[in-house]
């Protein structure tokens, strides 16, 4: 039998929400082991000047704990 964990991480790119989510999961793998999978809870943007400066996406990781 597995034991799943969901934890909710934040993370930004000046590109894309492509490039939130890859850096978001890149980031969480340094600490997080066996993640499995991942939603997007949120999206968002920060606007400065009548242009998108950042792209912001909230999302549940999930990962397997080992025995």
């Amino acid at each position: 039998m597995s034991v799943a964990k969901v934890t909710e991480i934040t993370s930004s790119s000046s590109k894309s929400f492509d490039d939130a989510v890859k850096d978001g999961i890149k980031r969480a793998g340094k600490t997080l082991k066996n993640i499995k999978g991942a939603w997007i809870q949120e999206q968002s943007v920060v606007v400065g000047g009548d242009k998108i400066t950042e792209y912001r996406v909230n999302m549940k990781v999930s990962f397997v704990l080992k025995d």
